[in-house]
């Protein structure tokens, strides 16, 4: 993650959460904290973006391996050579991206086979958000990107620039195109290159699932026993009424073919829907179907 945080401390889930806590627990924080409902609070929103990142990183059982297994790569796990925080692992660091590799245990490669790689700087990591509108309609978006650079007498800074990636319509979210030469800097060879990773804000009550918008719908649980029809707004803006069927649970879901990002399919997803305060006829409904057992 870009914020350095734990993934499971930003979403408040343990190690062993699986596959549903965390979904919920994501779901949550990203209503609390979406701009839609924080318009003009930046801390809002880069809350929101941490914790879309969080969700990316440990959302999915793959996922969770994979950050498994980054967080135990390197010398000795987490905290760099010899288990010490700092020091040499960061001058290690340091060395890795300016010479576009990071040296693991285990054999050098052959003297013939180092000779003959040209020098070349390290690549650069960073993200691009955008909105679901910008990315279907494309065009041309600026981001930050900090990256290291040789300085005259021979040592190396870490400098900010400012860069514009074009994006074309109805491109992937989760999706990295290369810029050429505009990573780290390598003194001795070819700069390395900039890797801009998509990330497309689905928009307040949606999330991305293996490229797929999934849409929660709120449903009332007198429509989810007996059947009805709820208001739905799609991600083009279009409302429509959507048909519940009777005996449906929390969780179930409507897949609509076409009707997602780019031409893709959307799922709509039935969530109990949240409700005010109760008044007196709507308590002793309550009262009276827990007294029968629902």
């Amino acid at each position: 993650m870009a914020s350095g945080r734990d993934p499971y401390q930003v979403l408040g889930v343990g190690r062993d959460a699986g596959d549903a806590e965390i979904r919920r627990s994501y779901r949550r924080l990203a209503r609390q904290f979406h701009p839609d409902r924080n318009k003009g609070n930046a801390a809002a929103e880069a809350r929101f973006k941490e914790v879309q990142a969080a969700y990316d990183a440990i959302g999915t059982a793959e996922a969770r391996e994979a950050q498994r297994r980054q967080a135990f790569s390197g010398f000795g796990g987490p905290g760099g050579f010899g288990g010490m925080p700092g020091g040499m692992g960061q001058f290690e660091d340091l060395i890795g991206q300016m010479f576009g590799q990071r040296r693991g245990p285990g054999p050098a490669p052959p003297r013939q086979q180092r000779a003959r790689a040209p020098p070349k700087g390290g690549d650069v990591n960073v993200h691009l958000d955008v909105s679901l509108a910008q990315a279907a309609e494309g065009g041309s978006f600026p981001f930050t990107i900090r990256r290291l650079r040789l300085t005259p007498n021979g040592g190396v800074e870490t400098k900010a620039a400012s860069l514009r990636m074009t994006l074309e319509p109805g491109r992937a979210h989760g999706s990295t195109k290369r810029l050429r030469g505009q990573g780290h800097e390598h003194p001795e060879g070819a700069t390395g290159d900039a890797l801009v990773t998509l990330r497309i804000d689905p928009g307040e009550d949606r999330r991305w699932e293996e490229g797929r918008l999934v849409q929660s719908v709120q449903v009332a649980y007198s429509t989810l026993v007996l059947g009805g029809k709820v208001e739905v707004t799609l991600p083009d803006g279009r409302a429509g009424r959507l048909s519940v069927p009777e005996g449906s649970m929390v969780g179930d879901r409507r897949r609509m073919p076409g009707q997602g990002y780019a031409g893709g399919d959307l799922d709509l997803e039935f969530e109990l829907a949240e409700h005010g305060e109760l008044d007196e006829a709507q308590i002793k409904a309550v009262t009276n179907l827990r007294d029968l057992g629902l």
